[in-house]
C-alpha cells in the first residue's frame, strides 16, 4: 500500500515538472531612459555669521550676541518681507595655546553664532552680502540658489525619462523582431540639484551676483513585455 502512494506522488511531481517545463517564459525587453531639466532659482539661501574671540567664555558670548545683534538688524532691513532668518548653528568653545607642552592649556574661547538668510527675492542677494558684512559679519558664504516648490519640474523630468526609455524600448523590440505588449514593471530615480556658491566676496560697490540655473535630474527603468 505505502508502495503504491509513493509511486502515485512520484508519477505526480514528475508530471508537475514536465507541465512547469513546458510553460515559455515570459519575453521581456528593459529599457532605461534619463531627463534633465533646467529652471531658473527663485529662491536663495545665505549663511552669516559672527565669530568672536576672548580671554573668557562670558566675555566672548557677550560681544558676539552685540555683533550678531547688529548684523540681524542690517540684514533684516534689507529683507523685509521678502523671505526669513533662521539660527543654523551656536557654540562657545575653548582655544588651546599652539606653545610646546601647553596643549592643556587654554588660552581664550570662540563663540559662533550662524544664521541662514533664506529670501524670495534675487535681486537683493549682493546688498543682503554687503549689509551682514558692514554690520560686521565676519562669515558669509554657502550661497545657494534653488525652488521654492521642485516637484512641478521632478514631474516634467520622469515624464520626459520615461518617454526615452520606452522610445528605446521600442527599438530594441524592432531589432528582435517583436512588438511592445504592456508594461511589466517600471522604476523611477530623480534628483533636484540647487546651485552652490562656496563663498561670497564684499566690497565697496554693490557685491555682483549671478543667479545662474538649477538642473532636476530624473531616470526611468522600464520593463515591457514582447509579442
Amino acid at each position: 500500500m505505502r508502495r503504491t502512494i509513493g509511486t502515485f506522488l512520484l508519477f505526480l511531481l514528475g508530471a508537475f515538472c514536465l507541465g512547469a517545463q513546458s510553460t515559455p517564459l515570459p519575453r521581456t525587453v528593459q529599457a532605461t531612459g534619463n531627463a534633465t531639466i533646467t529652471a531658473n532659482p527663485d529662491q536663495a539661501t545665505l549663511d552669516v555669521g559672527v565669530v568672536t574671540n576672548a580671554g573668557t567664555a562670558q566675555d566672548s558670548a557677550q560681544q558676539n550676541a552685540t555683533m550678531t545683534t547688529a548684523v540681524l538688524t542690517a540684514v533684516k532691513a534689507v529683507l523685509g518681507s521678502a523671505g526669513s532668518v533662521q539660527t543654523v548653528s551656536y557654540s562657545v568653545s575653548p582655544r588651546y595655546s599652539t606653545a610646546a607642552g601647553q596643549s592643556n592649556v587654554i588660552i581664550g574661547y570662540t563663540t559662533t553664532n550662524m544664521v541662514r538668510v533664506t529670501t524670495s527675492d534675487l535681486s537683493i542677494i549682493g546688498k543682503l552680502i554687503d549689509a551682514a558684512n558692514q554690520a560686521g559679519a565676519n562669515s558669509v558664504g554657502n550661497l545657494g540658489f534653488g525652488l521654492q516648490d521642485p516637484e512641478p519640474k521632478v514631474q516634467q523630468a520622469l515624464a520626459a525619462a520615461t518617454k526615452q526609455a520606452m522610445t528605446h524600448a521600442t527599438a530594441i523590440a524592432s531589432g528582435l523582431g517583436a512588438t511592445l505588449g504592456p508594461v511589466v514593471n517600471a522604476q523611477q530615480g530623480s534628483a533636484y540639484t540647487p546651485v552652490l556658491i562656496a563663498g561670497a566676496a564684499a566690497g565697496l560697490a554693490t557685491t555682483p551676483v549671478q543667479t545662474g540655473t538649477v538642473n532636476v535630474y530624473a531616470t526611468v527603468t522600464v520593463t515591457v513585455s514582447l509579442q
